[in-house]
């Protein structure tokens, strides 16, 4: 491909999916906003304390769609029929786990709240909460399986369209269930549950989704083909996942120095962080079907462009990210603070111009792993994903929060992904290498 081909190709990919990432994420995001503003402190801290299960929600179906669809678009790169076998085995397996999500939600709502350190007036919220949830799982899986395929098949925009219309119809439903019909917590959860169902509908009803290549012919599940979905899906899942294994780590370490307030601050970061992430993931997901066709069709160099086109994406979009909530943090806060609480508000200030000091790195760790299992290379894609999920975060929560109080938990996001960073670097450096010793690039 020609490089100024090429780079138009990118801006189409990565811009249709960053808006469409950033109207997802606005799912939990107007949930925050609604419910402080008709709940209140105990509502924030329900949906704080509920969101690592909607992660884990999220995050398989992301595992499923991201796998699959890696692996769908380096067969068609390579004209292998195998292709269109995928499909039917990634919606089989969403199958599967969505009746596992809906068993737990029926059963297992109010201890999973009562683990999540849900007491009182929240743990009632926390399990509506959690139980609607874990009901809708289906739909969320399938619709990020849909969202993935579509998106692999060379039609971003409509990928786009379903994101930003279930959005946009969760903002209206959030508004409606809270305020004229005064459905509380239940009213945000459903209106949350029912938005990828509107993303479905899009996906599945349109005349350029009919055009699709792919199609769920039957009940089909490969033991094979599932551990090739799930080994490349992995770095996605986990992404996903670590923001709620943070979430509950934090949680607990607020609940200890500050009570339900400091979880309540802590939610308003945690959620607008989220966003941010989004728009991340929006730009790794958006470039991976061209990394992976250009690996299927072994064209290395065009491999090599993206990259360089993403890492210059990464580091102008968070200078302006971090510039405005650095210098907007009063405001912004005050608007998820409707009981005017000079306590959530200090706690959250702070917070946010000190957690959102690792967003370059982040962005960066996000898009290596990502940009690593688009060419199936999984070892290093995993080892990227986990460190920064599980293996650094969590202990140097607690390590810093010894250290430096609340100061130093909002810290140790900046530490892990700085480390997990240099990590990045150097695997991608001798990757770079193993090119220039082969003389495909220069």
């Amino acid at each position: 491909m020609r490089q100024k081909t090429l780079f138009q190709e990118f801006l189409k990919y990565i811009v249709s999916n960053i808006c469409g990432m950033i109207g997802l994420s606005c799912y939990i995001l107007a949930d925050t906003y609604f419910i402080s503003k008709g709940i209140g402190a105990d509502g924030l801290t329900a949906l704080n304390l509920a969101l690592p299960i909607y992660s884990l929600v999220h995050g398989s179906g992301l595992m499923l769609g991201m796998g699959g669809a890696v692996r769908y678009s380096i067969l068609r790169g390579q004209n292998d029929k195998a292709a269109d076998k995928i499909f039917s085995n990634t919606i089989s397996l969403a199958i599967i786990l969505g009746i596992i999500f809906i068993f737990a939600g029926i059963f297992f709502s109010k201890p999973i709240a009562a683990a999540l350190g849900a007491s009182g007036n929240v743990f009632y919220a926390a399990n509506i909460y959690l139980k609607v949830i874990l009901l809708f799982a289906p739909a969320f899986l399938i619709n990020n399986i849909l969202l993935c395929f579509a998106r692999n098949n060379g039609n971003p925009k409509l990928s786009m369209t379903a994101m930003l219309a279930g959005s946009f119809s969760n903002i209206i439903m959030d508004y409606l269930f809270i305020f004229p019909l005064h459905m509380g917590i239940l009213g945000a959860v459903l209106a949350t549950g029912f938005a990828p169902l509107i993303g479905i509908g899009i996906l599945c009803g349109c005349k350029t989704a009919q055009k699709n290549k792919f199609s769920w012919r039957d009940f089909h599940i490969s033991a094979g083909l599932t551990i090739k979905i799930v080994s490349v899906g992995i770095p996605s899942f986990v992404t996903e996942i670590a923001s709620g294994i943070v979430m509950i780590v934090f949680n607990f370490i607020f609940l200890r120095f500050r009570g339900n307030i400091g979880v309540a601050a802590y939610s308003v970061v945690a959620n607008l962080w989220i966003v941010v992430i989004s728009i991340y993931t929006g730009l790794a997901q958006g470039m991976q079907p061209m990394v992976s066709r250009a690996f299927g069709c072994k064209d290395q160099k065009s491999m090599i462009k993206i990259l360089n086109y993403a890492t210059i994406s990464i580091l102008l979009l968070s200078a302006c990210i971090y510039l405005v909530f650095f210098l907007a943090a009063e405001p912004i806060v005050s608007a998820f603070n409707s009981e005017g609480d000079l306590v959530l508000q200090k706690i959250a200030v702070s917070g946010l111009k000190l957690y959102f000091t690792a967003i370059l790195f982040a962005g960066w760790n996000i898009m290596l792993s990502v940009y690593l299992a688009s060419m199936e290379k999984v070892l290093p894609a995993h080892i990227i994903s986990l460190a920064r999920g599980f293996f650094l975060i969590i202990p140097l929560e607690f390590f810093l929060s010894f250290l430096w109080g609340i100061k130093g938990v909002w810290l140790s996001c900046l530490v892990t992904e700085g480390i997990v960073c240099a990590a990045g670097v150097i695997i991608i450096f001798k990757f770079k290498k193993m090119l220039w010793k082969n003389n495909i690039i220069s």
